[in-house]
């Protein structure tokens, strides 16, 4: 893959605002500043992968929360698909 080309993308529209607001709490969580001009070239790799490391099982772990629940998620996962049923 090329310079400049992303892999990952924002699935939902709307979406990214949130998830940079998610990073800054998880960075502050895990000791980091979040840098005040929104680059993070400055932090070393390994330090980047613990950040997105924590998002991720944070994230895993609202989302075993709602399945538990019965919440239905937006977009309608939670009833018809993945071995889920209400």
């Amino acid at each position: 893959m090329g310079s400049g080309q992303r892999s990952n993308r924002i699935l939902v529209r709307g979406a990214e605002q949130a998830l940079d607001q998610f990073k800054y709490e998880i960075a502050r969580e895990i000791g980091l500043q979040p840098p005040a001009d929104g680059y993070w070239g400055e932090y070393p790799a390994r330090q980047c992968g613990a950040m997105g490391g924590h998002m991720v099982r944070r994230m895993i772990q609202d989302a075993e929360l709602r399945l538990a629940q019965g919440t239905v998620f937006p977009g309608g996962m939670g009833g018809g698909g993945y071995g889920y049923t209400r």
